[in-house]
């Protein structure tokens, strides 16, 4: 229950009753979709052998329908997060270095990202908090970095972690981190860039090549059916 709780706060569910409700959506789905399975099989009328093995892969698909649709979730929340860090980390600099404290700079990434980075602002929003709860910071930010899921939240909770240990720059730090996450996401938009074409092979060849040839082999092959038909080679 405890992984199955982190999983459903990565993917922004951090509710009570999320693990119950997750649970129950699993064996709820599964029956709707052992039920659809065998109401066909009956309909087309199938033995009952057959229609029981396709009724128990419905139902072991429809339970694991709501884990995918949580991967997603995942997915998606944790892309939103990796996006808005470099914009937040920039703020928290320049927060830190106006002479606002760490809780206080988190605090205000919180106020003003809040409609631009909903996702990253509510988190460094319930770090505030729990600090304020009087949860030692380094504790409230391995929270927050298991919340998300992110490895670049990790590594930025080590750093700050590593940054009040010893005593150094907190503003540098998160400066250099905001300058790698910029780096990393530039790099992660040139791979993807690069993957494009490899990515429009099948489309070309299955949709757009045979246009072409209908183009341009259709009237040579017009005229060779005239030739051949006419009996004059």
């Amino acid at each position: 229950m405890t992984k199955l709780r982190w999983r459903l706060s990565n993917g922004g569910f951090r509710n009570e009753s999320a693990p119950y409700t997750f649970l129950a959506s699993k064996t709820v789905v599964a029956v709707g979709v052992a039920l659809v399975v065998g109401l066909y099989m009956w309909m087309k009328g199938e033995p009952l052998l057959n229609a029981s093995g396709f009724v128990l892969i419905g139902a072991g698909v429809g339970f694991m329908l709501p884990n995918a649709w949580l991967n997603m979730a995942i997915g998606k929340r944790q892309g939103q997060i990796r996006q808005a860090l470099p914009d937040c980390l920039d703020l928290m600099v320049i927060s830190v270095e106006s002479g606002l404290g760490l809780d206080a700079a988190m605090q205000r990434v919180s106020d003003e990202m809040d409609r631009v980075h909903p996702t990253l602002a509510s988190e460094f929003q319930l770090v505030t908090r729990e600090a304020q709860m009087g949860i030692p910071r380094s504790e409230a930010l391995a929270n927050c970095s298991r919340r998300t899921g992110v490895e670049e939240v990790q590594s930025l909770v080590a750093i700050i972690n590593q940054a009040e240990r010893f005593g150094s720059s907190v503003a540098r730090a998160l400066r250099n981190q905001s300058a790698a996450l910029r780096v990393k996401r530039r790099q992660a938009a040139e791979e993807k860039a690069q993957k494009t074409a490899v990515k429009l092979m099948a489309p070309l060849i299955m949709f757009i090549f045979p246009a072409i040839m209908v183009v341009i082999g259709g009237p040579a092959m017009l005229k060779m059916y005239d030739v051949l038909m006419s009996g004059r080679f």
